[in-house]
């Protein structure tokens, strides 16, 4: 009953440059379960673990699917679920998820939040640095929502920041976030990191996001999540590009 979608991820001036995967979970009674309403109960009985494991692999496999069917190969990101990351297993999980597909380390990243990351910095960047050594890469998800600082980023081995919505919310306020959109982009910039703003929802957001120098967006904006097979009309519009 469960089943992945893929949002789309783009530049700025709309080029598809990822596919973050969502999962849903179809109920035969009770129709479509967003992920806020059900996630929280797999994290709670253990079972987000076997879950994760799952949408890994069957991400994986998907996306090497494109891959084979000709589409240009473009990077696919996963999150990963405080449970999942805690296991000693986890990088065994990931490359076997890698070895199975056949999938190209570089069209995987996985997505990590501040607070997941910090709980224990030590451990968690020794086992991010063994998932790097994997060539793939990492995202922090909902950036600015945790309390980890922006200095400390140099230190973690991450290749994307993920400045979280409720930045977006505000940003156009008066006394709003763009300044601190705009720094948090300045930085990361400086340490060699890619930006990506999410809940893009309006032009007035896209344009804010361009002036302060933001690399990608997700969002309403930009796109729904669609079911893979509505994936193959997206990757479609890369070949017409090329």
């Amino acid at each position: 009953e469960l089943i992945l979608q893929y949002q789309p991820q783009r530049t700025l001036d709309g080029m598809l440059s990822g596919l973050e995967v969502l999962l849903v979970w179809e109920h035969p009674r009770h129709g479509r379960i967003p992920p806020n309403v059900f996630i929280p109960l797999a994290e709670e009985s253990g079972m987000i673990v076997s879950i994760g494991s799952w949408v890994l692999n069957h991400a994986c496999l998907q996306a090497r699917e494109w891959v084979d069917a000709g589409y240009p190969p473009v990077k696919i990101a996963v999150n990963v679920s405080p449970l999942q990351f805690g296991r000693s297993d986890l990088v065994k999980t990931v490359s076997g998820a890698l070895e199975a597909s056949g999938l190209d380390p570089k069209l995987l990243e996985l997505e990590l939040t501040e607070s997941v990351i910090m709980h224990n910095a030590e451990e968690s960047m020794e086992r991010m640095s063994r998932i790097r050594t994997l060539g793939v890469g990492i995202a922090i998800d909902d950036f600015g929502t945790g309390y980890s600082s922006l200095s400390y980023l140099r230190s973690l081995p991450v290749n994307t920041v993920k400045i979280d919505q409720s930045f977006l919310r505000e940003i156009d306020a008066p006394g709003g976030a763009m300044a601190l959109v705009g720094t948090i982009v300045s930085l990361a910039h400086q340490m060699g990191l890619s930006v990506v703003a999410e809940g893009v929802e309006s032009q007035e957001q896209l344009e804010m996001l361009r002036g302060a120098g933001c690399d990608k967006g997700q969002g309403n904006l930009f796109g729904e999540p669609v079911a893979p097979e509505r994936v193959h009309e997206l990757l479609a519009q890369l070949i017409t590009m090329e």
